[in-house]
């Protein structure tokens, strides 16, 4: 038996104090966990199988949560078809609270599948940072408000706008949107970029291929979940995934996108709402419904992009 020299640690201790599983090369398996050497979006590992239960259950779970809560609010508002694609401030508030909910089961599936902190799949390997997410919610409303005007200038019938009006039901609505409706654009956050990229980028293992693979399951899958038929709809969501995978890879987690998705949807819902001539309005995504114009929000994408990769690539350099 030989004896530790002084100074010399005994074997025992040379094993890894990280609380991150390896990789057992006995068996040649991947152990699962959360891996910080790698960047956000491919830090996950786990078995091939459990990325398919991480894209089914979530979007499931919303399906069947929204159609309970519409007919919730059809008995409250004795309504002949609560499943019409018209927005009262009850079906909005419905809406957002379903999605908002799945995001949080997302999340937690997925660490419970892959046996990882849920804080791992909000950031990695930096912790949450609440300044971030302050700092990108304000350029992204400034992209998102210059978006919108662009918009009504260029083609204000693209949107579906009526008049501009105020009621009781503009208001309720109005309310409703600020109030909720960042619930329902994390919890998208949360089940296509904290959930559903690392769990598809977690069937390859080289990075980059890992990477697009993420991007490319998680940007289809947001795309399908919206539930569009029109080609320029399909695709602009699409696009949408792929940007905002983008700005959770940059920055090393989902603030940013997490604020452009509030900044987008609180904008937008606010100003669909007051363009509504005083009522509810209609959100029609059936085949012929979207047009060139989205083209110009995809353009506030790319912007939003290049600002996260600006702030990020300024922040490693001082630091």
């Amino acid at each position: 038996m030989s004896v530790p020299k002084p100074g010399q640690k005994p074997a025992t201790a040379a094993r890894p104090s990280s609380s991150h599983r390896s990789d057992d090369p006995a068996s040649g398996r991947r152990a699962p966990g959360v891996d910080g050497s790698r960047p956000f979006g491919a830090h996950v590992r786990m078995s091939w199988w459990k990325p398919l239960v991480v894209l089914v259950v979530p979007p499931v779970v919303m399906v069947l949560l929204q159609i309970l809560l519409y007919q919730v609010v059809g008995v409250i508002e004795g309504s002949d078809d609560p499943m019409s694609a018209t927005f009262t401030p009850l079906k909005l508030l419905a809406v957002n609270l379903s999605v908002g909910i799945s995001g949080v089961v997302a999340i937690l599936l997925l660490a419970r599948l892959a046996k990882v902190p849920w804080r791992g799949l909000i950031s990695s390997p930096r912790a949450f940072d609440g300044r971030r997410l302050a700092q990108y919610l304000l350029g992204a409303a400034l992209l998102v408000g210059a978006g919108i005007g662009v918009v009504a200038l260029v083609a204000p019938e693209s949107p579906g706008w009526v008049a501009f009006g105020v009621s009781g039901t503009t208001i309720l609505m109005l309310v409703i949107t600020v109030l909720s409706t960042p619930l329902q654009s994390v919890g998208e956050e949360l089940m296509f970029r904290s959930a559903v990229l690392p769990a598809a980028a977690s069937w390859v293992r080289a990075v980059r291929p890992a990477l697009a693979v993420g991007l490319v399951v998680s940007s289809l899958a947001f795309a399908v979940v919206h539930g569009s038929s029109d080609p320029w709809l399909f695709g602009y969501y699409t696009f949408i995934g792929a940007a905002t995978g983008l700005m959770a890879i940059i920055s090393r987690g989902i603030e940013a996108p997490a604020a452009f998705h509030i900044a987008n949807n609180v904008l937008f819902s606010s100003v669909n709402t007051l363009m509504a001539d005083g009522e509810a309005y209609t959100i029609d995504r059936s085949t012929d419904t979207g047009d060139g114009a989205l083209l110009i929000l995809a353009a506030v994408n790319i912007a939003m992009v290049v600002l996260v990769w600006v702030r990020e690539r300024r922040t490693r350099i001082t630091t």
